[in-house]
């Protein structure tokens, strides 16, 4: 199963959060929260693995501060 490790205000942060749990070699999913036509302005889950979501929160915790 997966599991939500961050709520993005638009896609551009959400590929950003992606694109350095990547890095870190985790394995990642962006997808839509919101109606569909809000299109790339709409809020995006930010999803791992449940077992990478430890480290996946440690991360977002020294880049942005949750």
């Amino acid at each position: 199963m997966w599991a939500v490790v961050h709520i993005a205000p638009n896609r551009a942060v959400a590929d950003m959060i992606k694109e350095v749990l990547e890095k870190e070699g985790l394995l990642v999913m962006v997808r839509p929260l919101d109606i569909p036509h809000m299109g790339a302005s709409g809020s995006y889950e930010v999803l791992v693995p449940e077992g990478e979501a430890p480290q996946a929160q440690e991360i977002l915790a020294q880049i942005i501060g949750e």
